[in-house]
C-alpha cells in the first residue's frame, strides 16, 4: 500500500513536472517567433496546466477506466472552480478587466450543459456513451473557441525574448521531448494506481477520479492562479481557470472519446450539476451590477460549497456500499 501510494505521487510530480517543460519548451519556441504573450497565454499556458487531465484521461479512457475519466474532468472542473477560485480570491479579490472573461464563462456554462446532454446521449439509452461523434462535435466546438481567441488577440507581437535566443533550437525541443514523455509516463502510472487504491479500499473509481486525481492534476492550475493573484493579476487567475474548464470538456474529453467511445454512469450527473450551478453563481458574482469583481465573502462561498460537495461525495459512496 505504502508503495502504491509513492507510486501514484511520483505520477503526479511526473506529470505536473512534465507539464511544466512542456509549457516552456512551447513558450521558448513561440518567442523565437515573436509570438505575443498574450497568444501563449491563451494557447500554450492553457494548454500546459490542462496537459496533466490530458494524460490521465487518455489513459484512463484507453484501458477502459471510464469513471477516472469523467471523474477526472468533472472533479477537475469543480476543484478548479470552487477550491482554486475560492483560495485565490480569499488573497485577493479579483477584479477582472479583460472584456473577454464574460464571455468565456458562458462558453464554460454552456461545455458543462453540453456534456450534460451529449453523455447522457440526451436522456435515450439505459447505457450512455460519448460518443466518437459526440467528440468530434466538442473538438470542432474547441476549435470555435480557439478561433474567436484568435480573433480577440488585437496585441502588437512583442519583440524576441533574449533568453530564449540564446538556446539552442535542439535544447528547446530536447527539453519539450522530455516533458512530453514524463506527461505520457506519469499519466499511466497514475491511473494504475488510482485504479489499485480504489480496489484495496472497495471505492469506486468515479470517486478517486472525483477526488484525488482531479485535486492532483488541478495543482498546474491552482500554483498559476495563486502566483497570479499574489502578483495581482486577476485576469490571469480567472483566465486561467475558465480557461482551462473549458480545454478539458471541449478537448480532453473529445479527444478521448474520439479515441474510444467512454460509457457514462448517469451517477455523475449530479456532479455535472453542480460545476454548472458553480458556473452560473461565479457569473452573477462576478458581473452583479458594475463591479465585475470575486470578493473574499464570495470566494469564502465557492469554499463553503466545495466542502458541503465534498460531503456528499462520502455520504453518497457510504450508501453505495450498503
Amino acid at each position: 500500500m505504502v508503495l502504491e501510494v509513492f507510486l501514484l505521487v511520483l505520477g503526479f510530480a511526473l506529470v505536473i513536472k512534465g507539464a511544466d517543460w512542456f509549457v516552456e519548451a512551447a513558450s521558448a519556441i513561440a518567442r523565437k517567433y515573436h509570438i505575443s504573450d498574450l497568444a501563449i497565454g491563451l494557447t500554450v499556458v492553457a494548454f500546459g496546466t490542462s496537459a496533466p487531465e490530458l494524460a490521465v484521461s487518455l489513459f484512463a479512457a484507453i484501458q477502459g477506466h471510464q469513471e477516472i475519466v469523467f471523474g477526472n474532468m468533472i472533479g477537475s472542473n469543480n476543484f478548479n472552480l470552487f477550491i482554486i477560485l475560492g483560495i485565490t480570491g480569499l488573497i485577493i479579490p479579483l477584479t477582472v478587466q479583460s472584456s473577454t472573461v464574460w464571455k468565456e464563462i458562458p462558453v464554460s456554462l454552456l461545455g458543462a450543459a453540453l456534456l450534460l446532454f451529449m453523455a447522457n446521449d440526451f436522456w435515450g439509452k439505459v447505457n450512455p456513451t460519448l460518443s466518437r461523434w459526440d467528440g468530434a462535435f466538442l473538438l470542432v466546438g474547441f476549435g470555435a473557441f480557439m478561433f474567436y481567441v484568435y480573433k480577440q488577440l488585437n496585441a502588437e507581437p512583442q519583440e524576441p525574448d533574449i533568453t530564449a535566443k540564446k538556446r539552442s533550437t535542439a535544447w528547446i525541443w530536447f527539453f519539450g521531448i522530455i516533458g512530453l514523455l514524463m506527461l505520457v509516463g506519469g499519466g499511466k502510472i497514475v491511473v494504475d494506481k488510482a485504479t489499485a487504491i480504489a480496489h484495496r479500499f472497495d471505492v469506486s473509481e468515479a470517486l478517486i477520479g472525483l477526488t484525488i486525481v482531479a485535486a492532483g492534476t488541478s495543482l498546474p492550475e491552482l500554483a498559476t492562479s495563486v502566483m497570479a493573484a499574489i502578483k495581482k493579476k486577476a485576469d490571469i487567475a480567472v483566465g486561467n481557470i475558465i480557461g482551462s474548464n473549458i480545454f478539458n470538456i471541449f478537448l480532453i474529453l473529445g479527444i478521448s472519446s474520439v479515441i474510444k467511445p467512454i460509457g457514462y454512469n448517469p451517477a455523475l450527473n449530479t456532479d455535472i450539476f453542480i460545476l454548472m450551478g458553480g458556473s452560473a453563481l461565479l457569473f452573477i458574482f462576478m458581473f452583479s451590477g458594475k463591479k465585475r469583481k470575486l470578493d473574499r465573502l464570495e470566494a469564502a462561498i465557492l469554499l463553503l460549497i466545495f466542502i458541503g460537495y465534498s460531503i456528499f461525495l462520502v455520504v453518497r459512496e457510504v450508501g453505495s456500499l450498503t
